[in-house]
């Protein structure tokens, strides 16, 4: 495999093939994000990445793909069709590919092109929003704002293709978490994503958010803070339809899994008791932690 400096996928596709069709990510500004920081974007020879998946197609049977790394769906439609045909032909047993979405690169998309990936194969994109406040955003230089990644994530929907999003607890820090939680949860709520992941920020020496850390004009909330705002998102987390809610990321305190609505009070309620009790023994120790 012709894997490139440091090459992540989502949690839940831990047990797929993993192909690296592009390096880096084409943002790569946002402020708490270390993994391509010294990486310049650049998307692999087309030959490699065939060659790669024929390798992987002949070592063992797939259930499902990823396509790597930061941001797939930013190349022609045409070369992502390309690439998920020659999947298929080398594994047709494969049943689910998915990739990472930028916000500005899938409202580049038109719907004949969404539907056109999602008919070839593609059946999943993992959208990271991590706020649902304008000023969040603009803080950690995101590139989209709510209203933004509302519409990409309604052209997801709308072409029949799985929606997970992801959020960070703690990215507003202590000045403006509880705005950060109350307006994440109804953002969720408005985009009602098939599945949705709150992860907890952990700051990274080789970012901008780590030197407001050092500066001091940047706090993080202590754990119990944090929990704090996964209960704030969850009580104002107003899905339409069912959504599987998950905390498992390694970076959190408390890990759970809760299938939105039916499992809201019990949730809000577990969050509040051990907020509540304030034992550290209950929540993962620090040194577990990790992205």
């Amino acid at each position: 495999m012709d894997y490139v400096g440091h090459v992540i996928r989502p949690p839940s596709e831990a047990y797929s093939m993993i192909i690296q069709v592009t390096v880096g990510c084409s943002h790569n500004q946002c402020t708490f994000c270390g993994t391509y920081k010294e990486q310049k974007f650049y998307f692999k020879d087309i030959a490699t990445i065939k060659r790669d998946i024929d390798e992987m197609s002949s070592q063992y049977r797939f259930q499902r793909a990823f396509l790597a790394d930061g941001d797939v769906l930013i190349l022609p439609t045409e070369t992502i069709l390309d690439i998920i045909a020659h999947l298929k032909k080398r594994s047709p047993w494969i049943e689910r590919i998915g990739v990472y979405g930028n916000t500005k690169a899938i409202i580049k998309k038109t719907p004949e092109e969404l539907r056109a990936l999602r008919a070839a194969g593609l059946g999943i994109v993992y959208q990271g929003i991590e706020s649902g406040n304008r000023e969040v955003l603009r803080r950690i230089k995101k590139g989209a704002f709510p209203h933004r990644q509302l519409e990409a994530a309604e052209k997801i929907k709308s072409a029949g293709i799985l929606l997970s999003q992801t959020v960070l607890l703690g990215i507003g820090g202590t000045e403006l978490s509880e705005e950060h939680a109350i307006d994440t949860g109804k953002h969720l709520g408005a985009m009602s994503p098939d599945y949705a992941g709150a992860l907890t920020v952990m700051l990274l020496p080789n970012t901008s958010l780590y030197e407001d850390y050092a500066k001091g004009t940047f706090a993080l909330p202590d754990k119990f803070g944090m929990l704090n705002e996964l209960r704030l998102i969850i009580i104002n987390m107003k899905v339409k339809n069912r959504c599987f809610f998950t905390s498992n990321h390694a970076s959190n305190y408390l890990p759970i899994r809760a299938t939105l609505p039916d499992d809201r009070h019990k949730v809000i309620a577990l969050l509040e008791d051990v907020i509540r009790r304030g034992d550290e023994k209950l929540l993962k120790p620090e040194h577990m932690r990790a992205l």
